[in-house]
């Protein structure tokens, strides 16, 4: 499965409203469709795989369904999300699922020990029957609980939890639910005032009503490039004002740009104190917002060199990751895009990105496939970081046999190298051998078990979601930071700093990245040889710092505040 394809998006082979593609897309020109070489695995064919999948055998049984008319319409195609947030303040972490059109609506699955889980959907009260698209986490209430927020092709919806294992639907009140088509969603402080504020990406100004009847060249119904909607939209802002959302995305500036948007990561790339966002759009040049401190943001991509790769081409942008890969002690970026595009893999050189998708070996592997859910993460934790994406194809290779599965394709892991800007890709492909290609979606990242080893919840179209439970033999040491705010919620965008002797690992409390997606927002660390972390500093968004020294590793670790003065 893991041939060379080109993408009607790209190639010109879908029609939409009876014109060819390449008529809608413009004079800009195409990347050139030649692989740059693949570069050698990074084990033999004999290897042992990284992950197993046991979602069946653990009590996860959801099949995404999203089939909304007997033509292909747009939504079909890119909706797939989740989150892994624990929402009963047990320790352990929970997996919330987004459905389409199934009839059972989202799916809250409780983790009972590690191994387990049970459906508590309709006890919790979060079976929303909308359109799912997208979720983010985070204590919006200030309460210590975590809440939830879905996206939808349709009304947003967000739930309160009331800390007693159930949830209340406060959409309306909190004044949120936007019946546009929201993506990817993140929780976070853009004004420093101690509460979480909300952003929200969008894809299309989309009705069924403005649905294209798009066949490919055997005649067949297939989706519709979005270009051809000529209906980009604008992203949403959201300020907490005590609980209440009022939405500010005219006077931030935030709605002063249209685009296609897919994924969204907050990072405080400039290292000034505040946090930024980066979106990926599909087709058009993705943003980074860069927060001014004064209720403004100004879009500074271009002048920063992440807007567009080194060919001056605005790819097809998905998900989104943020992390400090070089170990300078400032956050990268990487946006995932369609095949034969290559991931766009920018190395922060001091506020400015310089695109090194090539260099780190990113390049070949990546454009062989249509990314979307992705992820930097130690998954062997040997200390450097590695890479999975999730894929799926937005356009039917006419190739496959009758029965299969048109969209469907092998995952992508690539192993970090230890020159710490590398990557090499491993077999069997996507770190598990003998595994049917799908169309995957959402890559939901978190330690479902406990046990060190990152695992990945993987959204499938039309097929059943699974969980890829983290089986790399020999693992190195590792550390699991539960880090906490003064209300006891994670501490989101509270930094990590670790000192493994002759390096430094910087790491951020999270819960967005990826795709559609919200992930275990505890700080993953792997550490190697290193059987006791010489320090470790922790400093929350307040300016406060705690260090603890001598760390005994190979645990999970909470960590808690100090004081307000």
């Amino acid at each position: 499965m893991n041939r060379w394809r080109r993408d009607p998006w790209r190639s010109g082979a879908v029609l939409v409203a009876g014109a060819t593609m390449s008529s809608l897309v413009g004079c800009g020109g195409e990347e050139p469709a030649t692989p740059a070489p693949a570069p050698a695995t990074a084990t033999s064919d004999l290897a042992p795989d990284w992950f197993t999948s046991d979602a069946a055998s653990r009590g996860i049984d959801f099949v995404l369904e999203t089939e909304l008319d007997e033509a292909a319409w747009l939504p079909e195609i890119m909706i797939g999300g989740g989150a892994a947030f624990d929402y009963d303040a047990d320790g352990r972490l929970d997996l919330y699922l987004l459905q389409g059109v199934g009839p059972d609506g989202n799916r809250l699955y409780r983790n009972i020990d590690g191994t387990r889980f049970e459906d508590v959907t309709e006890s919790a009260g979060v079976g929303d029957h909308g359109y799912g698209s997208g979720a983010a986490t985070g204590d919006y209430d200030g309460d210590g609980d975590v809440d939830l927020l879905v996206t939808n092709v349709g009304p947003d919806v967000l739930y309160r939890n009331n800390g007693d294992g159930t949830f209340t639907d406060v959409t309306a009140e909190v004044g949120l639910g936007d019946a546009g088509w929201g993506t990817s969603a993140g929780f976070l402080d853009i004004d420093g005032d101690g509460d979480l504020d909300l952003f929200v990406t969008r894809y299309l100004d989309w009705a069924p009503e403005r649905e294209k009847a798009c066949r490919n060249v055997r005649g067949d119904f297939d989706y519709c490039h979005p270009l051809g909607y000529a209906a980009p939209t604008t992203d949403l802002l959201y300020r907490n004002d005590g609980g209440v959302f009022t939405e500010i995305s005219e006077p931030s500036g935030i709605a002063g740009e249209r685009g296609n948007g897919l994924g969204v990561v907050a990072a405080d790339v400039d290292e000034d104190g505040r946090l930024d966002l980066f979106v990926a759009n599909d087709q058009m040049p993705d943003r980074l917002w860069l927060n001014r401190g004064d209720g403004t943001f100004e879009n500074a991509a271009f002048r920063l060199g992440c807007d567009r790769d080194m060919t001056g081409i605005a790819k097809a942008g998905m998900g989104v990751s943020a992390e400090d890969v070089d170990d300078d002690g400032d956050l990268d970026l990487i946006v995932c895009n369609i095949s034969t595009e290559t991931d766009s893999f920018y190395l922060n050189e001091g506020g400015r990105f310089v695109d090194s998708t090539n260099r780190a070996g990113i390049g070949g592997p990546s454009r062989r496939f249509t990314r979307f859910g992705l992820g930097l993460i130690d998954f062997d934790n040997d200390s450097h970081l590695d890479y999975f994406a999730a894929n799926g194809a937005v356009a039917a290779d006419l190739e496959v046999a009758a029965g299969v599965d048109a969209y469907a394709e092998p995952n992508l892991l690539l192993k970090g190298r230890s020159d710490r800007i590398g990557f090499t890709e491993v077999e069997p492909a996507g770190g598990v051998r003998d595994l049917e290609p799908r169309t995957s979606r959402a890559a939901i990242f978190g330690d479902f078990d406990d046990d060190g080893g990152m695992d990945v919840v993987v959204v499938n179209i039309g097929a059943p979601t699974r969980l890829l439970r983290n089986v790399v033999p020999n693992r190195g040491h590792w550390l699991l930071l539960d880090v906490r705010d003064d209300a006891g919620a994670p501490a989101l965008a509270a930094r990590v700093t670790a000192d493994l002797g002759d390096r430094t690992l910087t790491r951020i409390v999270r819960t967005d990245s990826s795709y559609l997606a919200a992930r275990d927002p505890r700080v993953h660390l792997g550490l190697g040889e290193v059987d006791r972390l010489p320090s470790l500093e922790v400093r929350w968004p307040d300016g406060r710092t705690r260090r603890i020294d001598s760390v005994e590793v190979d645990r999970v670790l909470r960590i808690d505040p100090p004081a307000s003065e």
